[in-house]
């Protein structure tokens, strides 16, 4: 199973990674937002399920389907797997099922794209290890508050500059680290300041930790009751505002018809949604037209010296084999 990271063809897409340690901050809604972008571009897409407790991802692509049988309408859907967490008494047993299940669903699928994105849970796993490993692009969404940046930095209370790690962060150096020592790979980190307030609270502090830990930080989406809203539906901001979609209330029953006025503002908040998902996905430049491609692959030439597939299968296995005690032994 081969990734040649960082350029998108045919039997080595390009994987797009959406992880941190902090439930909220709108990691599912970019996954799934992202897919669907990429497939109204014209794009390949698969999707990974990794959080097999929540099944968040599962659930929206799910909804998806049922909504656009139900509708009669044609909706873009990726190809999907959800990877069960092992649940044996021994580690090294689950491991090694995590390991051949992420394997699978990878191989399945990876002939035919040209992206996989997979969405991560919120806790430090051995399968959440094992896509940060393999991505090229990784998404990390944070909200405006330090609760959020303390996965990634500790921030002096009098100050509020960077005076070390976080847990996440740490995880994230870790795994390009050995990125870097199996294929001279470098994965793009990009930090998503998502769900911000008027003020901006984290925004000073966020890029000092950027220039420390090596991530650029972009803009994401402000808090809209649209994007919760449309998870029902299995729809995103990029899907068309019409009112037999989107125009109705999920507080109204069937027999109820919403109002102009509420019709209106559903539609603005559409709008302004569509255009922030729009701009998130062009700031994370990914390699989606052959011109993006050439310079996808020199910037790899930039970070290294030589050009060398990762082989998954060696690479995985050798994380198994791992001594008790390495760092990715959990």
């Amino acid at each position: 199973m081969l990734y040649t990271a960082p350029v998108a063809v045919p039997g080595a897409p390009h994987v797009i990674v959406i992880g941190n340690e902090k439930g909220g901050s709108g990691k599912t809604t970019i996954a799934m937002h992202l897919a669907v972008s990429l497939l109204k571009q014209g794009q390949q897409v698969g999707t990974i399920d990794l959080d097999s407790n929540q099944k968040a991802l599962t659930r929206y692509i799910e909804n998806r389907r049922i909504w656009a049988n139900h509708r009669r309408i044609e909706l873009e859907v990726p190809l999907h797997r959800c990877i069960e967490r092992a649940q044996s008494a021994k580690l090294d047993d689950n491991e090694a099922v995590e390991l051949a299940a992420f394997e699978e669903a990878v191989c399945s699928i990876k002939e035919s794209v040209h992206f996989l994105v997979i969405d991560t849970p919120s806790t430090d796993t051995y399968l959440m290890r094992l896509a940060h490993l393999v991505a090229d692009t990784l998404v990390t969404p944070v909200t405006d508050s330090f609760l959020d940046l303390g996965t990634l930095a500790s921030i002096d209370p009098i100050t509020y500059e960077v005076t070390g790690t976080g847990h996440y962060a740490e995880l994230v150096c870790e795994t390009r680290r050995r990125r870097c020592q199996f294929d001279q790979g470098h994965a793009d980190w990009v930090v998503v300041f998502n769900r911000s307030s008027a003020r901006r609270l984290v925004q000073q502090s966020l890029a000092e930790a950027g220039t420390r830990l090596g991530f650029r930080d972009i803009k994401g989406c402000s808090e809209r009751r649209v994007y919760r809203q449309l998870f029902a539906s299995g729809l995103t901001a990029l899907d068309a505002p019409d009112e037999t979609i989107v125009g109705q209330s999920p507080s109204q029953s069937p027999s109820q018809s919403p109002s102009q006025s509420h019709q209106k503002s559903n539609r603005q908040s559409h709008r302004f949604a569509q255009q922030e998902i729009h701009d998130l996905i062009a700031r994370l430049n990914l390699p989606t037209s052959e011109r993006a491609r050439r310079r996808a692959a020199a910037r790899q030439e930039w970070f290294a010296s030589a050009h060398m597939p990762l082989d998954t299968g060696d690479v995985l296995a050798d994380e198994v084999a791992a001594p008790r005690g390495a760092p990715w032994s959990r």
